[in-house]
């Protein structure tokens, strides 16, 4: 059996890991959530502009709460981003199908991510314990992982 000393030094490693790993995945969760809004967005202008007129006045969102006033001349086809900094002409209704897809993909991945989170801050606390009891038997009070 390793010695506590031992046992405590691998533990503040496996913290090193845990607190590594819980930043990586709150930076994708991050990410994630990003793209979700953005999406989102593009989703409500798109639904609000298929219900437009021909020549209408509107309001086109272009980021940090600024907007464009414009007329619209055809509300049938957008551009759209396919990837890789290709945009091609697509009809409305099939382009908010792919958004809602993508929402609905980047759901489920902020789904599985904000769950490995959880785990990860579980096992992160549960090691913290683990450390503090080692080091109760030492006769210190507590272990602080700066």
């Amino acid at each position: 059996m390793a010695s506590e000393e031992e046992q405590l030094r691998q533990g503040l490693v496996q913290q090193r890991v845990y607190e590594g790993s819980a930043r990586t995945l709150q930076t994708r969760l991050d990410i994630i959530n990003a793209a979700l809004n953005e999406f989102t967005l593009a989703s409500s202008t798109l639904d609000g502009i298929r219900a437009q007129k021909l020549d209408a006045d509107a309001l086109i969102p272009v980021g940090g709460g600024s907007f464009v006033r414009t007329k619209l001349s055809n509300v049938s086809k957008i551009v759209m981003g396919v990837g890789a900094g290709v945009a091609i002409e697509k009809p409305i209704d099939q382009s908010v199908t792919e958004i809602r897809d993508r929402i609905a993909d980047l759901d489920k991945a902020r789904t599985a991510l904000q769950e490995q989170l959880t785990q990860t801050l579980v096992k992160l606390e549960e090691n913290r314990e683990k450390l503090n009891e080692i080091v109760r038997k030492q006769g210190g009070e507590s272990v602080t992982v700066l």
